[in-house]
C-alpha cells in the first residue's frame, strides 16, 4: 500500500470573489513523480503555494506527511520558482546562493560545513564549476541547476517546481529532467511540477494533475491527457496529431 505524500481534500481559495481553487480532492503517492498541467489562470500556482503554506485554504484540508502546511519543517519542502522571476542583478556567487539553502539567510560569513555540503550539492547537479560564479553572469539552464542544487542541499522528500523548463534551451531542459528523476531515485522524494509542456508530462511523470479551476483529473499520463480531459481543460486542443503522443 503506497504511503500518501500529499492529501488534499474539498479543499477551496477564494480571493475576494474569485475562486481559484474549487473542491480539489488528490492523494500523491511518496516517490511519485506529478505533473500539474491547465491552461493559464487554471490555479497552478495557487495549488502549490497552498502546499507551501503560503495561501491559505477557504475551506479543505492540506496534510503533507500527515501534517499541516504551516507545521511542515521548511528543509523537508524544496520550492524552485521560475528562473525568469529570480532578480539576477544581486551580486552573489552561485555557490552563496546553495547556501542560503542550508542557513535560510545570507551567509555574511560561511561556516565550513555548509560550504562542503554546498559544494556537494553543485557537484550532485554537475555545476560544481559554477561555485565562484556570479549569478549574473549564468545562463538559464546553468542557474536552474545552482537553484536545483540550493533545493535539494536539504534532502528535501517533496521538491516543487513552477515551469522549470522555462527560459533553457531543449538540451538544457534534459539535462534538468535527468537530475531530477536521479534525485527521485536516490533519495525517494516525490516531485510536483507545474508545466504547459504535455510532453514532458507524458515522458516523465507517474502522474498528471489536470486544472482548470477545479480538479479535471488526476491519474496516469495516459488516463489523466485523454481527449475529453483536455477539451474539458483547455476548451480546444488544436489538431488531432497534437495528441497522437498522448493516447498511445
Amino acid at each position: 500500500m503506497n504511503k500518501f505524500i500529499v492529501e488534499v481534500e474539498q479543499a477551496y481559495v477564494v480571493f475576494d470573489s474569485h475562486q481559484a481553487l474549487i473542491d480539489i480532492n488528490v492523494q500523491i503517492p511518496q516517490n511519485s513523480f506529478v505533473a500539474i498541467v491547465g491552461p493559464n489562470g487554471a490555479g497552478k500556482s495557487t495549488f502549490i503555494k497552498s502546499l507551501l503554506g503560503l495561501v491559505n485554504l477557504t475551506s479543505g484540508t492540506i496534510k503533507i506527511d500527515g501534517r499541516s502546511p504551516q507545521e511542515v519543517s521548511p528543509g523537508d519542502i524544496g520550492y524552485i520558482p521560475q528562473v525568469k522571476t529570480m532578480d539576477r542583478t544581486f551580486p552573489a556567487l552561485a555557490i552563496e546562493l546553495v547556501i542560503t539553502g542550508l542557513d535560510y539567510r545570507w551567509p555574511w560569513k560561511r561556516s565550513h560545513p555548509n560550504i562542503d555540503r554546498a559544494y556537494e550539492a553543485l557537484q550532485r547537479v554537475g555545476a560544481e564549476h559554477l561555485a565562484n560564479r556570479q549569478i549574473s553572469k549564468l545562463s538559464g539552464g546553468e542557474l536552474q541547476r545552482v537553484c536545483l542544487a540550493r533545493t535539494i542541499a536539504r534532502e528535501p522528500k517533496l521538491v516543487m517546481l513552477d515551469e522549470p523548463a522555462t527560459g533553457i534551451d531543449a538540451i538544457g531542459e534534459t539535462d534538468m529532467y535527468n537530475m531530477l528523476e536521479s534525485y527521485q531515485t536516490s533519495s525517494c522524494a516525490t516531485i510536483l511540477m507545474i508545466t504547459h509542456d504535455w510532453h514532458a508530462a507524458t515522458h516523465h511523470a507517474d502522474y498528471v494533475l489536470l486544472l482548470n479551476r477545479k480538479q479535471i483529473s488526476f491519474g496516469p499520463p495516459a488516463e489523466a491527457l485523454s481527449e475529453d480531459n483536455l477539451r474539458l481543460a483547455f476548451g480546444h486542443i488544436g489538431h488531432s496529431h497534437r495528441l497522437k503522443f498522448l493516447v498511445k
